[in-house]
């Protein structure tokens, strides 16, 4: 059969085979033992051996539930994702809390699992998962029953997760960053910004954003959590009047 007339095969629609003797291991059990090690040691570590190993079989035995290292990773994101609640329609019509609370959601997920930020834009059948299609069916649905019109929930939905996903990867490649230093968040940015000081002159308008904001950073007892999270709402904020088709009309 020529390549053009084949059809392109997913983990998502592929039944899921079973060994027999072998009754302990599944690929939900391959797939929760494999989160754990992407936590424990990232991407570089995961390899189907190791992950056999951890599991008391051989590499031979997982290809009986997964092809590959790369379904593998669409099997764990997707199960990362299934951590999200889908939103659920409002009485109200009031979209924006349940929106934001999704947004939330997503951000303290890339945070929880910071291999996603590796992972993510190489993950190419990743929207037919089970996880991911929930959580877009409850958005589309909240979005569509507040009176939104298909096209805009759809592009809002996209626009979030765009958003949001963009975001929280670099901030949980940033904070692993400051964590591979021993410092903590607040040292290690003190210890930073002298040399983003000196690399931004040549630019004056971001020289004068780094010197607005490399005192705030520098303060004692700075929460940087906390100042990351009110970063996020106020670009939460941004990119939802932005989606209000009410304050769309009204300019």
């Amino acid at each position: 059969m020529a390549a053009q007339d084949k059809e392109i095969q997913s983990v998502w629609t592929r039944a899921e085979r079973r060994r027999r003797g072998q009754p302990a291991l599944s690929r939900d059990h391959i797939v929760a033992e494999a989160m754990a090690l992407l936590d424990a040691e990232g991407t570089e570590a995961l390899s189907m051996r190791k992950l056999g190993a951890r599991l008391g079989a051989g590499a031979t035995s997982l290809y009986t539930y997964v092809t590959n290292k790369e379904e593998l990773l669409e099997l764990t994101t997707d199960a990362a994702f299934g951590e999200i609640s889908p939103p659920v329609p409002v009485a109200d019509g009031d979209w924006r809390p349940a929106v934001r609370d999704v947004a939330y959601e997503v951000r303290s997920m890339i945070l929880r699992h910071p291999w996603l930020s590796s992972v993510l834009g190489e993950i190419g059948l990743l929207y037919l998962g089970p996880s991911v299609m929930r959580l877009n069916e409850g958005f589309v649905t909240l979005l569509e029953e507040a009176g939104f019109e298909p096209v805009d929930a759809d592009t809002a939905v996209t626009m979030t997760f765009a958003f949001v996903i963009g975001l929280a990867i670099t901030e949980a490649a940033s904070l692993q960053t400051i964590r591979r230093s021993g410092l903590t968040e607040a040292e290690w940015y003190r210890k930073f910004w002298p040399a983003a000081e000196v690399a931004t002159r040549p630019y004056p308008r971001m020289h004068k954003r780094y010197l607005d904001i490399g005192p705030q950073l520098a303060e004692p007892g700075l929460d940087m959590e906390r100042f990351r999270r009110d970063s996020f709402d106020t670009q939460m904020d941004r990119l939802l009047d932005g989606l209000d088709p009410a304050l769309r009309k009204a300019r």
